[in-house]
């Protein structure tokens, strides 16, 4: 089977290494200097460094040539690029099946991805690869278990058959608005986590933090259309606690280094790399706010991005709310 790999960052070279000894991969990047350095040196210097690309792994800059023979594309490009790098799909001649892997609300517009996906393609044989993963232990070989989400029940078995490896599981499911609700709000949840942890709180703080942000996740997404068992599994309740503790987490690191009184900037130029919650915290906001959905720790995750107030006062805000049943 050729897959090709669209977006050469931490993630798409992970699941490129990881696939690459069952399937012929290529990965493909925009930057024309990127790709030579991919292939001459055989690894991801950059977000995936000491990670050897196997022999069946090749990169290249040319997109039609990534696409042209390809029986499913991953689009790994984060959430921000996801409009463009679709283009791609859209102005070729080919209708292969796909899967996105990014996650998050796109930026003004509050779209999950499977919305832009409409946008830019209409109806198309897809569907997303989402759970608790960090690149660099998928890249290692640990193992690690995910979930593809799809409204053609067939295609998210088919896919999850094909790309599953020996330690790499991948359950399948069709659920799409719930499985992409909990990759995007659990980043925020990881911001706050990492706020908590860093100002010492303690373990009964984090337990709070991720019993409530999964009442928050799951509020959201029924919302919108999410079942709610689907918030109960990988894409919900598993990636929400592994981004909430894994030290690998941009997001859980976003949180610590607020916590430490650094500004937004300068944590974002430090990562080098996209945290989605920070951009998803607010829309999600936005869009909570026009379903009638209390969310309070967003809430706060916002108030913290934008310099409103202070780690210890908004902690002090979100302790002193009335007092509400547990279930509402």
């Amino acid at each position: 089977m050729q897959i090709t790999v669209l977006g050469a960052g931490a993630w798409g070279t992970a699941l490129a290494i990881a696939l690459a000894d069952a399937h012929s991969i290529i990965l493909w990047a925009r930057d024309a200097e990127q790709v030579r350095r991919l292939q001459s040196e055989r690894e991801n210097t950059r977000y995936l460094p000491g990670h050897r690309f196997p022999p069946a792994l090749t990169a290249t800059a040319d997109v039609g040539a990534a696409t042209r023979h390809a029986d499913l594309i991953l689009v790994a490009a984060p959430l921000a690029g996801l409009r463009n790098t679709l283009q791609h799909l859209r102005d070729g001649e080919s209708a292969t099946p796909f899967l996105w892997v990014c996650k998050g609300l796109e930026r003004d517009t509050g779209l999950l991805p499977h919305q832009v996906v409409q946008e830019v393609l209409g109806e198309r044989l897809c569907g997303t690869l989402t759970g608790p993963s960090f690149a660099e232990e998928l890249a290692r070989g640990l193992p690690t278990v995910v979930t593809i989400a799809s409204t053609d029940a067939d295609f998210a078995l088919f896919c999850a058959a094909r790309l599953r490896r020996p330690r790499l599981r991948i359950y399948a499911g069709d659920d799409v608005i719930g499985a992409e609700v909990g990759g995007a709000v659990k980043n925020v949840m990881a911001i706050a986590t990492g706020v908590c942890d860093g100002l010492g709180l303690g373990m009964n703080a984090r337990a709070a933090l991720l019993t409530r942000g999964l009442h928050e996740i799951t509020r959201f997404g029924r919302a919108l259309g999410g079942r709610p068992e689907t918030f109960m599994g990988l894409s919900g309740m598993g990636d929400l606690i592994l981004t909430c503790t894994g030290d690998l987490s941009r997001n859980r690191r976003v949180g610590l280094m607020l916590a430490a009184g650094k500004p937004l900037d300068q944590i974002t130029e430090q990562l080098g790399q996209v945290a989605e919650g920070v951009p998803a915290a607010r829309e999600v906001q936005r869009r909570a706010a026009t379903l009638g959905v209390r969310m309070p720790i967003t809430d706060w995750v916002c108030t913290l991005l934008d310099g409103s107030m202070s780690p210890i006062e908004g902690v002090a805000a979100l302790m002193q709310r009335d007092i509400v049943f547990e279930d509402a």
